[in-house]
């Protein structure tokens, strides 16, 4: 079945003002949208960044794809890899690690296969899933993703959330999570305020949620000796600590003297980095993201390596939409060594390019959709709401640093700063 056309649509939907180590979020976050128009009128859906030097790239690839059969996945890599041959993106926003080719060609060439695949899917009649090799279980688990956060964005109104800087703030904020998607994990992004401060967001979330595993997440914004104070003031409380300090040397170093498992998605972020980070045991749980990790069959070929290798698997995620929840789903759906419950920014969504219905979460989980490929149907009138949203928002690429500024002026993003 051949790639008729090829319809790449960047996209913006708004994002409360969330607090990280390198800032707060905008109020838009940018994704992009591709549709494969194939033979017998399929329409195959991806979904990934949406900033202009991934866009950039992406565009460079698409006068190549006309003609190319989905079902040819090799062919389709080899022509990525052709294209964007010497190119390196950059991780601006500092927070999924570094880049290298390896890892922008794995970034584009994933765009396309979700959208090969869900092609592949609808022409066979047949869910990704079992393109993958079938279910390994029915839904996939997902964990509360709770941020710190600002009550409004600059000139705005307060949001719905409210201002969550305190540790009751944080146990109000789950609750209403919880309460509404019924997950029983918790994550809670860090690196905003000093250690001490967010040691009391997990002993209040502890508090309030017995029995619910907890997890944190400072971006590396702790140094080693902090990293490891913070995990024996946790222990027993966390079921990992995630990206506490920077670099496969500095985990390390605090893998040795913590004694729950380190997690990372800044840290090992390709195949490259696999062979030291596990030589030296760094890691206890590799958070698997199929944009930056080559798609969907590579992140179950990862998979297989993490469980060779005695490392647990989780899934990394960023401000996304349905068809990249979709994606997610399924793969993770097809992926026997899946040990933690997966990462994700819907509860923080208000507006999608997807028809509703396709996905729910049913106590914190999302069944597997069961329809043709993804399962998701493309809602056009939406996509051109969220593509006037992008050209009318004015952004070019995420930059919660100069965002922060504008609330805190001389504001400097510092990993390992406490």
């Amino acid at each position: 079945m051949k790639i008729r056309d090829v319809v790449l649509t960047p996209v913006a939907f708004a994002d409360p003002p969330l607090l990280n180590v390198m800032g707060v979020h905008e109020p838009y976050a940018l994704r992009s949208v591709v549709q494969l128009v194939c033979d017998d009128g399929v329409l195959g859906l991806g979904e990934s960044y949406g900033d202009a030097a991934f866009l950039g790239e992406v565009r460079k690839v698409l006068p190549e794809l006309a003609g190319q059969d989905v079902f040819d996945l090799p062919g389709l890599k080899r022509i990525v890899a052709r294209t964007l041959a010497g190119t390196v993106l950059t991780d601006e926003h500092g927070l999924i690690g570094g880049f290298s080719i390896r890892k922008t060609i794995a970034s584009v060439y994933s765009l396309f296969e979700v959208a090969c695949l869900d092609a592949q899917g609808q022409a066979l009649g047949r869910p990704v899933a079992d393109l993958l090799g079938g279910k390994t279980r029915d839904a996939v688990e997902f964990s509360a993703y709770l941020f710190y956060k600002y009550g409004a964005h600059l000139g705005a109104d307060e949001d719905s959330w409210g201002e969550v800087v305190t540790p009751e703030a944080l146990v109000d904020e789950a609750k209403r999570m919880v309460g509404e998607y019924g997950f029983r994990s918790i994550k809670l992004k860090g690196g905003v305020f000093e250690p001490e401060q967010e040691i009391d967001g997990i002993r209040a979330l502890a508090g309030a949620f017995p029995g619910h595993p907890l997890r944190i997440d400072p971006n590396a914004a702790w140094t080693p000796e902090t990293s490891v104070r913070v995990a024996g003031e946790l222990d027993g409380v966390l079921e990992y600590l995630e990206d506490p300090t920077p670099g496969i040397e500095g985990m390390a170093q605090v893998a040795q003297r913590a004694n729950m498992p380190l997690a990372t998605n800044m840290c090992v972020v390709n195949f490259g980095d696999i062979e030291p980070a596990f030589r030296a045991r760094a890691i206890g749980v590799l958070l698997s993201d199929h944009h930056f990790w080559g798609g969907m069959r590579d992140t179950q070929a990862l998979s297989v390596t993490c469980e060779s290798f005695g490392v647990g698997l989780s899934m990394h995620s960023n401000s996304h939409l349905g068809i990249s929840l979709a994606a997610m789903v399924h793969v993770a759906a097809a992926t026997p060594h899946l040990s933690y419950a997966c990462d994700t920014h819907w509860p923080w969504k208000t507006t999608d390019v997807i028809a509703p219905g396709a996905l729910r979460f049913v106590d914190g989980a999302v069944p597997v959709p069961d329809k043709p490929g993804l399962g998701v149907e493309l809602d056009q009138d939406a996509l051109a709401r969220a593509h006037e949203d992008y050209l009318r928002c004015g952004l070019t690429k995420r930059d919660d640093v100069t965002y922060m500024r504008k609330y805190r002026p001389g504001f400097e993003p510092n990993t390992a700063r406490w």
